[in-house]
């Protein structure tokens, strides 16, 4: 695990930016402790920062280059099945000096081109020159794993593991105020579209291929789904295959030269992946979060019955909301780009602990998206069976929209959630899905504003996110789109970020492609029904975990913002990044609808206010940084 960064010149004045690579290489210090280094090689400067996890020894040191030294590569991932391809390229007579999967990958390219791709698997950005062609290859894993970044104009193409680096390297930072109005609909910015205008994020399972000057941008991967197509399997011998594939993934996960655990929330998610593994080695270290003042989200008692039953050398992390806080600032700081989701400071957290212990760790992460894991799930599932209860709270939305609501009491936030159902219900399923999605809507968030939102482009991009989900929905078009849309942008851009800021690698069972393919295979009725959200998951390893595990409600744990804001950072917050005088010179809020919002927060019906204020904290900590 790696960050890499680096230029490639269309143009004498495109090497100008050369000088900048070992400057946006030293940020990238955190994602790679363990070395760094840059080269230059006629149109090209890479730079490498490593983590050490396979092949600990020098010579596997990037960039790497070939022994004819015409093609080098710097790389940021794992490639799981690099000892089989490893042998294959042996057996073609190519001369491996190294046990690493970096050279594995140079030499698969170097003798089938972009068609590699379709033999790998891992999650990867990577990045080949050929300095005899002068061609240039850029390539992102199937799922979106492992970021890339990249700009370019007529003098150059710039790209980085993360946003910071390619600040370092010179892109112009001209704010993309679309991006803007969607931060503050979800609290991310949605893929491939950046806070700058130029900068991408590269699709999954993309590539770039520069050639005579030119870049193409073409598709090597989409998840195999097809609404009108499901497999043939019944649902015992979908179990059965279910169980193949997962075991099949985490074997190939447990490669590594360095000590390896797993996360152990005490969810099925994290169990069953446990479960799997300790069937591997022995002992199997694992780690969970707990809350020590909010006993309510504390599921380290289900984590500790699992880790009793494998014989895991599991270690709690006890946490109380002073640890939380003392964190905070820490995520502010390396958050790079506008990103509120705050279940970021929990897994920052959970990283720093467990990399104390190990460098490696595997997670559940993929499993909601992929089994109907959610709350919004079920919503979905019953707006489209719309039975008696679904049309009464239907029927009910005037009276939930005027109650208080609150995500801080237990009432509040059955009306915030009935109301939200409620509207649902009342919009098509294109605007359904996207009200769901969203913590504010498009209206509200463009309120926000002294500047003039671009509607069209908002459509645009709205269309583009929305274009799976038919008028005739199915839960594969939610599930399909969340894995393109939430899973990209927010869950695996999280735990990417949070991991890296502390040097440790979170490998994802759950997203191999094969596995992936197989679950979108299957019919809506095997993931979820009314009684039980991700059905199939859940009824295949139910002989092999503690039974309490499907004795409980499923907790989502809630930052304890809104407390924060009304006492230890009542102060940063109304009287800095919100005061008068920080929005007037800003020039970018209206001050009155910043008024409302800071009015609401000290109301019997905050509602969702400690999101929005988030938000709001997170883009004026990280304006403060980057752009004043």
């Amino acid at each position: 695990m790696c960050g890499i960064s680096g230029v490639y010149a269309f143009s004498v004045e495109g090497e100008a930016y050369f000088k900048n690579v070992e400057k946006s290489i030293a940020l990238l210090k955190q994602r790679g402790p363990d070395n760094s280094a840059v080269v230059v090689d006629k149109k090209v400067c890479l730079g490498h920062s490593r983590l050490s996890v396979i092949d600990l020894s020098n010579e596997a040191s990037q960039p790497f280059t070939d022994i004819t030294k015409r093609y080098t590569i710097v790389f940021n991932g794992e490639i799981y099945n690099y000892k089989e391809l490893q042998e294959y390229l042996k057996k073609k007579g190519l001369p491996l000096r190294t046990q690493s999967d970096t050279e594995v990958l140079l030499y698969l390219y170097i003798i089938e081109g972009v068609q590699c791709l379709k033999k790998l698997n891992g999650f990867f950005s990577f990045a080949i020159y050929d300095n005899r062609e002068d061609t240039f290859f850029i390539a992102r894993d199937r799922i979106g794993i492992k970021p890339l970044l990249f700009y370019r104009d007529r003098n150059k193409l710039l790209f980085a593991s993360e946003m910071k680096a390619l600040i370092e390297l010179g892109i112009p930072k001209t704010i993309d105020k679309t991006s803007i109005s969607q931060f503050f609909q979800f609290n991310y910015i949605p893929s491939p579209n950046s806070i700058f205008q130029g900068v991408q994020k590269l699709n999954p399972g993309h590539y770039l291929f520069v050639s005579d000057n030119q870049v193409k941008e073409e598709t090597y991967y989409s998840i195999a789904y097809n609404r009108s197509k499901n497999t043939v399997l019944s649902y015992a011998e979908a179990k059965n295959e279910l169980k193949k594939q997962l075991s099949d993934s985490v074997k190939l996960r447990m490669i590594a030269d360095v000590p390896l655990g797993a996360f152990l929330s005490g969810g099925i998610d994290s169990s069953v992946i446990v479960a799997e593994a300790s069937k591997l080695t022995d002992k199997l270290n694992t780690f969970s979060v707990g809350y020590k003042d909010e006993p309510f989200f504390d599921e380290t008692h289900y984590a500790e019955l699992v880790a009793e039953k494998y014989k895991t050398n599991h270690t709690v992390f006890k946490l109380s909301n002073d640890d939380l806080y003392g964190n905070l600032h820490d995520v502010l700081d390396y958050i790079d780009e506008p990103f509120a989701d705050s279940s970021a400071l929990p897994v920052h957290i959970l990283s720093q602990y467990t990399r104390k212990h190990v460098t490696v760790s595997l997670s559940g992460d993929g499993a909601d998206e992929l089994f109907s894991g959610y709350n919004k799930h079920k919503a979905h599932y019953h707006a489209m069976n719309m039975g008696l209860k679904s049309s009464l709270i239907k029927a009910g939305y005037p009276l939930w929209k005027t109650l208080p609501k609150s995500r801080n009491g237990k009432i509040g936030n059955a009306v915030r959630q009935l109301e939200k159902y409620a509207k649902g219900l009342k919009l098509d399923e294109k605007e359904r899905y996207w009200n769901w999605a969203t913590l504010k809507s498009e209206s509200s968030a463009n309120d926000l504003f002294k500047f003039q939102v671009q509607l069209n482009e908002i459509k645009v991009r709205k269309n583009e996110i929305l274009k799976h989900v038919l008028y005739t929905q199915t839960m594969g078009d939610v599930l399909f789109t969340d894995m393109q849309l939430v899973l990209v942008s927010d869950m695996l851009h999280k735990v990417d970020l949070m991991s890296m800021a502390n040097s440790l690698e979170v490998r994802t069972p759950f997203l191999d492609h094969n596995l992936v393919d197989f679950v979108f295979s299957l019919p809506d009725e095997y993931k979820i029904n009314a009684k039980m959200p991700k059905r199939i998951l859940q009824d295949a390893y139910r002989n092999e975990l503690p039974k309490e595990l499907y004795q409980r409600p499923k907790h989502g744990f809630e930052v304890p913002l809104l407390g924060w804001f009304q006492t230890e950072l009542k102060d940063e917050l109304l009287n800095d990044y919100l005061s008068d005088d920080r929005i007037q010179e800003q020039g970018i809020f209206d001050i009155e609808e910043i008024r409302k919002l800071k009015g609401k927060l000290f109301s019997n019906n905050p509602g969702d206010i400690q999101a929005h204020l988030w938000a709001l904290l997170v883009f004026q900590h990280w304006w403060r940084k980057y752009m004043d």
